[in-house]
């Protein structure tokens, strides 16, 4: 334990209680980083930290980068580290994983702790430069340490085991929430694949199968002619053969009317010389320019 935790046993502490238990003290300083250590605690452990750390930030000085700036919410629970603006957690350092916190005698303005990574189980040296408020720093992370042991005397050691079981379900919580969010993912590549996938080229014609009726026969279209299928053995189909007489004949037993074939002689005699008056007409209205006549026998204009 460092000289920082043991020199307040005669003195009364900063804080209330209620402040460390209930809520937290908050302090602005500038992180200068963090480092693995071989040690959990120790002066000269520290020491070289502080020195690595204050090395590598003279480079980056160097390079034009400025010191972030952090804001540290100190409680019985633990150190956050989050940022100042947006209150975003960088580093959750749970208090019994601190092993070690000092101030520095020959800097007045740095300060660090040592806290045993949850993940790596590496202990990590954290190192911050406050001008006013280093030592503040250091003492009232000893006071809440006080108050955590006292409380866990009290609890008979439950509460630190409860808290780690919180811990452990809020770090399973978050490694759920990121595979979900990677399986949505891979869910909405595969759906857009399946659209892309579904779309005809450009230019393409979609074949689409012949439709049929009820009777599952390719309905008849006056447009397409009708051609003939070869037979199995490669010859055309035989010729359609006549009806009998008696199923030519219509339900009245009259032969059906076929104007196509049937002769001049089929016809009655008065009905046959209209036709034959009209057929005339017909050869001489051919000989006039410009003259149309009509074939309709009941045309007035004829």
């Amino acid at each position: 334990m460092n000289r920082a935790f043991n020199r307040k046993k005669d003195k009364s502490w900063m804080h209330t209680p209620e402040a460390l238990a209930k809520h937290y003290i908050a302090y602005n300083a500038k992180f200068l980083g963090n480092t693995e250590v071989e040690a959990p605690k120790g002066t000269e452990v520290v020491k070289d930290a502080v020195r690595k750390l204050k090395f590598q930030r003279h480079i980056k000085k160097s390079e034009g980068q400025k010191i972030p700036k952090v804001e540290l919410q100190i409680s019985i629970y633990g150190v956050k580290i989050l940022d100042p603006k947006t209150k975003d957690v960088q580093h959750n350092c749970q208090l019994h994983r601190i092993s070690f916190c000092a101030d520095d005698k020959t800097d007045k303005r740095i300060f660090t702790f040592i806290c045993k990574d949850s993940e790596s189980n590496k202990h990590l040296c954290y190192v911050f430069d406050s001008e006013k408020c280093a030592e503040e720093i250091t003492l009232t992370i000893g006071q809440a340490f006080d108050l955590a042991y006292k409380k866990f005397l009290e609890s008979g050691g439950k509460d630190v085991e409860t808290r780690k079981q919180i811990g452990s379900l809020q770090k399973r919580i978050q490694e759920l929430e990121t595979e979900n969010s990677e399986l949505k993912k891979q869910l909405q590549d595969l759906e857009e694949q399946l659209m892309i996938a579904h779309v005809p080229p450009a230019g393409s014609i979609s074949m689409k199968p012949q439709s049929t009726d009820i009777f599952d026969m390719v309905p008849f279209s006056p447009v397409t002619p009708l051609v003939p299928t070869l037979a199995s053995n490669g010859c055309p189909p035989p010729p359609p053969t006549s009806l009998p007489p008696d199923i030519r004949k219509d339900l009245f037993g009259a032969e059906p009317f076929d104007p196509f074939t049937c002769g001049a002689a089929d016809f009655p005699p008065d009905i046959q010389s209209k036709l034959d008056e009209m057929q005339e007409g017909f050869k001489m209205g051919l000989t006039l320019e410009g003259t149309v006549f009509s074939l309709d026998p009941l045309d007035s204009r004829c």
